[in-house]
């Protein structure tokens, strides 16, 4: 196990899924700007995990907006993509251990039987004790507990969660033979010894699922802070699906500006025309963690 005593370790984990946009580069600036100010590394790790959903040509569009931008990053860049190995490695150790199970549900048998009209549909535990005689495995799923996951975020406070009554038994690998983000991301986190994960707050309830997780791998737990996400007017997070402007490469100052401003830092206005070399030497002398806003969703037009 890594040395719970160890140095700052944080990251920035982007999915070639589109183009760096106004609410990635919030997140990367806020976690590049707590790792550098507690005087830690940071890394950058390409979650190409899902290819379907993958845009030609799109890592490499990252990881030229992150140089335009200023950021610099320790190590080799990680991807998901050229680690099957190390996930199949950890679901055969899930397996030894009876904490996951082959499941023959479709995702629409799973919705019309689940076991309340949520958000988040719930599995109800159809083969969680055995499949159902002439049915074939689709997809493995950990079998989880009816007990509070719980953890305090440095944002968000206090965050709590009962598996079993919220999300029921999760996927770790997926019908189309690919591994699951909730194992990949928590394996992939213990590799690279992080202690601290900065990241969105849309990906907050996935937490405690990853606590589960690195509970039965026996995986110290990083700490945790959720950002607050930048929303567009219609209330909806920036992302490729919403038709979120992509950050404009050459870099643009404003924009590094903006995010500041968004995270609650308060740089001044005409630092808004400087140059990037200029933003960053104020903001690594200026970041608060304290001051982020504690909301999980706000309008993109607070960074105005």
């Amino acid at each position: 196990m890594h040395d719970s005593n160890s140095k700052y370790r944080g990251r920035f984990a982007p999915s070639p899924t589109g183009p760096l946009h106004f609410g990635s580069l919030v997140a990367a600036v806020g976690s590049y700007l707590e790792a550098c100010g507690r005087g830690g590394c940071w890394f950058v790790r390409i979650e190409d995990l899902d290819p379907p959903r993958e845009i030609p040509g799109a890592a490499d569009a990252i990881l030229r907006a992150l140089e335009a931008y200023g950021f610099e990053w320790d190590g080799e860049i990680m991807f998901q993509s050229r680690r099957a190995d190390a996930y199949r490695a950890a679901l055969a150790a899930l397996r030894r251990s009876g904490a996951v199970f082959p499941c023959a549900c479709s995702r629409r048998e799973v919705a019309d039987l689940a076991l309340a009209p949520v958000a988040e549909t719930i599995y109800p535990g159809t083969c969680r004790y055995g499949l159902p005689s002439g049915r074939t495995a689709r997809v493995v799923r950990v079998r989880v507990e009816d007990a509070v996951i719980g953890f305090d975020d440095a944002l968000q406070g206090r965050v709590e969660q009962n598996l079993a009554l919220e999300v029921g038994d999760f996927v770790v690998r997926r019908t189309d033979g690919l591994f699951a983000y909730q194992l990949a991301v928590v394996v992939d986190d213990f590799e690279q010894g992080i202690t601290d994960v900065v990241r969105g707050a849309d990906l907050l309830a996935s937490t405690p699922r990853q606590l589960f997780l690195q509970r039965l791998m026996s995986y110290s737990a990083p700490k945790y802070a959720h950002l607050p996400v930048a929303v567009d007017r219609n209330g909806e997070k920036l992302s490729k699906q919403t038709l979120a402007s992509p950050l404009p490469v050459p870099a643009e100052s404003r924009q590094l500006w903006r995010a500041l401003r968004f995270l609650g830092q308060g740089p001044p206005q005409e630092l808004a025309w400087g140059s990037i070399a200029q933003i960053w030497e104020w903001a690594f002398s200026n970041w608060r963690m304290q001051q982020i806003p504690r909301r999980q969703r706000l309008p993109e037009t607070e960074a105005d």
